[in-house]
């Protein structure tokens, strides 16, 4: 298992909210964008629930249609 020590437990600073909107546009795993900013995955999906950003992926049909 990874470990997360670089930013545990510290406060989020406007920066990097500021990234995790951005990655989340651009539809980065929530597994990546916490390594990118030292965090863990869960740490990134409750961050981004108290700021109201969705980490979901834009470009991906609702349902699998097949034609």
């Amino acid at each position: 298992m990874a470990k997360y020590n670089r930013n545990s437990g510290k406060d989020w600073s406007s920066n990097e909210i500021k990234q995790l909107r951005r990655e989340a546009r651009e539809n980065t795993p929530t597994r990546v964008i916490g390594l990118h900013l030292g965090r863990t995955e869960n740490a990134v999906r409750n961050k981004a629930s108290e700021e109201g950003v969705s980490l979901k992926p834009t470009n991906q049909s609702p349902y699998s249609r097949k034609t």
